[in-house]
């Protein structure tokens, strides 16, 4: 799941709103470990571009 998460992200981190809204399903479909394994590798991939969008969604979960 986690690795269909992450093309999923990849493929629609063109466009901010989508990003965030597959971004929140996806933090809400994995478990914690999992969570915790995407939220790194997010902030490494999306950091710069989406930094704003992980800060919002990463507080939550």
């Amino acid at each position: 799941m986690l690795n269909y998460v992450k093309t999923v992200l990849t493929k629609v981190s063109f466009d901010a709103l989508l990003f965030e809204k597959e971004l929140k399903k996806a933090i809400r479909a994995l478990i914690a470990d999992e969570v915790n394994e995407l939220k790194n590798w997010c902030y490494a991939r999306f950091g710069m571009e989406h930094e704003a969008i992980l800060n919002r969604c990463f507080v939550v979960a």
